[in-house]
């Protein structure tokens, strides 16, 4: 792996030396974008708005619109924009897990400690792992100021990136239904989630999407087509939802004795 951000975790006034990496990947096949007329390659350009003539990397800048011109701004910009950001992942709070919403979460960094910062570094992790607290922090990375949670995986720090609250959508803007709900209903809905709980189990979910396509992919290279079934999901309609739910039931109950 290769690192992504060098710097440090800073809590109280103990300072952390640590490098960044990645903590997922993306699994989606890598497709090509293609003139369907003769199968050549679509390529993206970078054109000078004014000449017309295609721009090298290493002749744009970026700039920020201001009055009839812009301001243009280069990479020593950013970083006196917060140079401690710039360098720091600065632990404001600690802060129980329950108490953040999953819809915050967007991004898992692993944080690896450098040359002097393993046994800070291990204090940090041992310590929030038997508190079972997470470390609120920001840091800029990217030209971006990031709000996220330091916690604990498989003995490594973990850094979630998670959302700013302006950056939530408001869902009182959705229409939502106002049917109203029995309480045998409820009771029965319940039973139902009862019986499907269990243990957390990773390994047993995985991406078959991508397998599934790449099957069609290769079945298109040697010339057969793949016969796929159709699917259909109808709601459940408001009078058939207690037998939905009944039925749903006794077949958990079923495959269990089975």
């Amino acid at each position: 792996m290769r690192s992504i951000w060098n710097g440090s975790i800073s809590f109280g006034l103990v300072s952390i030396p640590v490098k960044l990496y990645s903590g997922s990947e993306d699994r989606k096949l890598d497709l090509d974008m293609l003139d369907r007329r003769d199968n050549g390659k679509i390529r993206y350009k970078r054109v000078n708005e004014d000449t017309g003539k295609e721009v090298e990397w290493k002749d744009i800048v970026k700039g920020f619109k201001k009055d009839e011109g812009y301001v243009i701004l280069e990479k020593e910009d950013f970083e006196k924009a917060n140079l401690k950001k710039s360098k720091t992942i600065d632990i404001e709070e600690f802060i129980e897990e329950s108490e953040v919403a999953d819809v915050l979460f967007k991004k898992p960094y692993f944080l690896e400690p450098q040359k002097e910062g393993g046994k800070s570094y291990n204090l940090l992790r041992d310590s929030l792992k038997e508190t079972g607290k997470l470390g609120v922090a920001t840091f800029v990375m990217r030209q971006k100021e990031h709000l996220s949670l330091i916690g604990v995986y498989k003995k490594v720090l973990v850094l979630h990136v998670i959302r700013f609250m302006d950056e939530i959508r408001n869902p009182s803007e959705l229409k939502m239904s106002k049917a109203t709900v029995k309480k045998k209903e409820v009771d029965m809905a319940v039973s139902l989630i009862e019986q499907y709980t269990t243990k957390f189990d990773f390994k047993k979910y995985k991406d078959v999407y991508n397998d599934q396509l790449l099957k069609i992919i290769e079945s298109k290279a040697t010339g057969k087509k793949t016969e796929v079934k159709e699917f259909k999901s109808d709601p459940t309609p408001a009078k058939d939802l207690m037998a939905q739910l009944k039925a749903s039931l006794d077949k958990k109950k079923k495959g269990k004795a089975s």
